[in-house]
């Protein structure tokens, strides 16, 4: 037999996702490329790997096999690359961290510089809402999570990377027919909310207690994303973190509706277990982030500065 490595890592994705379309879509290939590599693969076995029946993929029982096979022989290829670069003096190893929604807006720039340093580390970053985050912490699956609300029941030490300011936000002509109206009655439009735990929901439903409003008219949507194309759309306000509406701000699709009492001022926190033993990846991250995240700040934040002002009345 003549089998690649990367054949064999075709096949593997092709197991995974059950479908040539999705396994070159995460790899980045065409589908073409995949049929082929698939094709050559299998002419090296007498026995099928895949069958087609009414028009979706299969993996046959052989295939599995194989399929098992080949993912121990990828990972000997990878513990054999991570020796090469450990024996030539580079951190390798794997990182993890756990990141709420909202974060994936922040946690990338604190990581890219650290990642090129260290070419033998693989990051593993999952991003998910605060309870599943909250969970893997709690479970040790991670050594770091990123939250902008510490968990209460939890022994966690953290290290503080940049505030985390909400504004309330609402489409353009929400915007235009708040400025008309005197007082504000911001409680005449439906307020759009986070899911329950969100740390986003509790900011905004303290903002909203303070001010002594009763909502009548609320929705609740369960991502980040979900809320801001429901605010463009004209289906209600929201309050916000600012660091995910950048690009909607400036194309004029959001307008921060200013209001007494806001911005509300939260921050995100890198956090982990209190007493955990970090590996020698973890521990090379939270000293570098350390050294360096008020240049990350400097270089990849500062223009959050030109809307603090803007949310006064």
């Amino acid at each position: 037999m003549n089998y690649t490595l990367r054949q064999l890592q075709v096949f593997l994705k092709v197991t995974e996702t059950q479908s040539i379309t999705k396994a070159s879509e995460a790899l980045y290939l065409t589908q073409p490329a995949v049929s082929i590599q698939l094709r050559k693969l299998q002419d090296q076995f007498d026995i099928p790997l895949t069958e087609v029946i009414g028009r979706q993929l299969q993996i046959t029982p052989f295939g599995y096999e194989i399929a098992e096979m080949a993912g121990r022989i990828l990972r000997e290829v990878e513990g054999m690359e991570q020796k090469t670069l450990a024996y030539k003096g580079f951190l390798v190893g794997q990182l993890t961290i756990a990141v709420v929604s909202t974060g994936k807006y922040v946690m990338p720039y604190f990581l890219t510089h650290f990642l090129a340093r260290h070419p033998g580390l693989d990051l593993r970053m999952d991003v998910t809402n605060k309870t599943t985050v909250v969970q893997a912490l709690e479970e040790n699956e991670v050594d770091f999570a990123l939250v902008s609300v510490l968990p209460e029941h939890l022994r966690v030490e953290k290290e503080t990377l940049m505030e985390n300011k909400l504004f309330l936000v609402g489409n353009p002509h929400q915007y235009e027919a708040f400025h008309r109206r005197k007082p504000l009655q911001l409680t005449d439009l439906p307020f759009i909310y986070r899911e329950p735990g969100s740390a986003t929901r509790r900011a905004m439903e303290e903002f909203i207690h303070a001010q002594g409003w009763s909502v009548r008219k609320r929705m609740e949507l369960t991502s980040n994303e979900a809320v801001k194309q429901a605010v463009i759309a004209g289906l209600g306000c929201s309050v916000m973190p600012l660091i995910g509406i950048k690009k909607e701000l400036a194309d004029g699709d959001l307008k921060i509706i200013p209001v007494k009492g806001l911005p509300v001022t939260t921050s995100w926190n890198l956090i982990w277990l209190q007493g955990k033993q970090f590996s020698p990846a973890a521990a090379a991250y939270l000293q570098h982030l350390r050294s360096s995240k008020h240049t990350v700040i400097g270089n990849r934040f500062r223009w959050m500065e030109s809307y603090f002002n803007q949310a006064s009345p």
